[in-house]
């Protein structure tokens, strides 16, 4: 339990460090993000409301904040909506995160590095409430999602330079980036009120489209390989298993069997091209236990890569998948 580390910390140390030491490895060095957090605040009706900076939770175990990140979710007249956070996203490496300032500018940070703002154009006038949004694994890439009573799909920006590369159309719903980051996987309504599963390129453009078995479209998260083609979902149950689906060939590749602890799958992300990480989560009377293993797609070996338990006061958390 985090609880602790954070009474620990005085409100000086919780500010963003002007300095990081490198990565230990590619992934999850000492000081890449596990995850964001906000805090969680009683309110006059006693309901829950998100109060305070966003926090970031470091694999270090250090606690520090986004003191220019909105808190608190604005309608798009800029006024609060007080038990929603502001949209928050980390990317799967730990290394940047996407959020919206205190100024309602978009903008996506490094750690240990500076902040880039996106145009102030890079997104309609809407309210906080009706986007969403996801980084790719290497944070190179920021996807956007327009929901609402006007859905405008999905913009996908450049992190480096702040430019548009281009939209997903509006009746997909994006599920997430593939590994390199160079495709996004989507979901859309296909023949017979049957879920299809959509490949986009980062321009927008659609490379494949299937209608996948039910074991896959019944069993999300589902994740996208490198390849553009390869789909990953994991079944949960009695009898786990990782199962892994050819959207080109419309096959299943494998369905094999894992250990798995018995907790729900939140998040599922390829991080290797034989290597599947899956974030696990169980809900407890000290807060939400999250274990994230990696899962050889050639053997089934499962690996604990890393456990923690999420701040206790939080109101909602944003792990860093990957």
């Amino acid at each position: 339990m985090r609880t602790t580390i954070l009474a620990a910390l005085t409100a000086a140390a919780l500010t963003w460090p002007a300095a990081l030491p490198a990565h230990a490895a590619p992934h999850h060095g000492a000081d890449s993000i596990r995850y964001a957090s906000i805090k969680s605040c009683p309110a006059t009706d006693v309901q829950a409301r998100p109060c305070g900076d966003w926090r970031l939770v470091l694999h270090s175990g250090k606690v520090t904040t986004l003191p220019d990140a909105e808190g608190v979710a604005r309608d798009a007249k800029g006024r609060k909506l007080t038990y929603l956070p502001a949209p928050i996203a980390v990317s799967g490496d730990g290394r940047k995160v996407a959020y919206f300032t205190k100024a309602n500018r978009l903008a996506v940070r490094t750690l240990g590095g500076g902040v880039r703002l996106l145009p102030g154009t890079a997104l309609p006038r809407v309210g906080h409430d009706a986007l969403t949004l996801r980084l790719s694994d290497d944070g190179a890439r920021l996807a956007v999602t327009i929901d609402g009573d006007k859905p405008r799909g999905t913009r996908v920006f450049d992190t480096a330079t702040g430019a548009r590369i281009g939209s997903v159309p509006t009746g997909r719903s994006v599920l997430g980036f593939s590994y390199d980051g160079d495709e996004l996987l989507a979901s859309a309504e296909g023949e017979d009120n049957a879920a299809d599963l959509v490949v986009h390129d980062e321009t927008g453009e659609e490379l494949l489209r299937a209608t996948p078995p039910q074991v896959v479209a019944a069993n999300g998260p589902q994740a996208l390989a490198a390849d553009g083609r390869t789909v990953a979902a994991v079944v949960q149950g009695g009898k786990p298993e990782l199962v892994t689906y050819d959207m080109e060939t419309d096959r299943v590749i494998e369905r094999r069997r894992i250990a798995l602890p018995r907790d729900s799958v939140q998040m599922v992300d390829w991080t290797g091209d034989t290597q599947v990480t899956a974030h696990l989560t169980a809900s407890g009377r000290k807060g939400t236990a999250m274990t994230i293993v990696r899962i050889d797609t050639e053997t089934g070996a499962v690996t604990v890569r890393d456990r923690y338990t999420v701040l206790k006061d939080s109101f909602v958390f944003a792990a860093c998948g990957g």
